[in-house]
């Protein structure tokens, strides 16, 4: 099993159970108990869960997001694919609103070298584009950042976003369903969201096949805002074809 994949086995087991021993995360996760012993200690430090002596208890409540430095590694290779897809959907010319998150920061890596004009969301996303190829022109909205997502957030970032009108939105989000639409765990990033999706002639959402049954606390914006979502080829079916029955365009990489 992948270290990242391990990470999560065991934030999720430990947020279910509420606690649980090193003795049972090894058998879980088939890890030696050593191996357990170091990756719990590092989910400490990200602030994901409390260490105890032989075993730790969860920080997250149900419905928080993991921290930025765990979901970063987190099907990484997924993102990958999702960013590259992402990339051509954008034509060279185009301006961009890039939102933040950890799928947005692939987006941002590949965007990198385009001519484009982008104005990205998070500090993570903005140091990915700096330094980029000389055509690109890089614009930095105001606002406050969010510990560790580092998410632009706040009056500042949404009077910047009204500011401006862009040819294509890239939005992360944390659930996307045909019923429930565009939804996100934070009530700030979410108003950001809708500022970003206003501001935009055409919305590309990306996501991770997980999130197409998922559901989070703040309401975005309906399916139909989104006219496009680049996701997983394991994304389930009957989720696909209800976002493609609403008008979305489904990309599955």
């Amino acid at each position: 099993m992948a270290s990242s994949e391990r990470l999560r086995q065991i934030t999720d087991a430990v947020r279910a159970a509420g606690q649980l021993s090193v003795a049972e995360l090894a058998e879980s996760t088939g890890a030696s108990e050593m191996t357990v012993r170091r990756d719990l200690e590092l989910l400490a430090e990200q602030g994901v869960l409390e260490r105890y002596r032989g075993g730790a208890r969860s920080l997250l409540l149900r419905g928080e997001e993991p921290p930025f430095a765990l979901r970063a590694q987190d099907g990484l290779d997924a993102k990958r694919r999702i960013a590259v897809a992402v990339a051509g959907l954008i034509a060279d010319g185009e301006s961009v609103v890039l939102d933040s998150g950890t799928t947005c920061l692939e987006v941002a890596r590949v965007l990198g070298g385009r001519r484009l004009t982008v104005m990205p969301l998070s500090l993570h996303a903005a140091n990915a584009l700096t330094g980029g190829a000389p055509q690109l022109r890089l614009l930095l909205p105001g606002g406050e950042p969010r510990p560790g997502e580092l998410a632009l957030t706040g009056p500042l970032t949404e009077a910047s976003l009204a500011a401006l009108r862009f040819d294509t939105a890239v939005i992360g989000c944390c659930g996307l369903t045909a019923a429930d639409g565009l939804t996100a765990y934070d009530l700030a990033d979410a108003a950001v969201k809708r500022a970003a999706i206003r501001s935009a002639r055409r919305v590309v959402a990306v996501a991770e096949a997980a999130k197409l049954s998922r559901t989070a606390l703040a309401f975005v914006a309906p399916a139909g805002a989104v006219h496009a979502v680049v996701t997983e080829l394991g994304a389930p079916e009957p989720e696909t074809a209800a976002l493609t029955a609403a008008g979305v365009a489904v990309h599955l990489v």
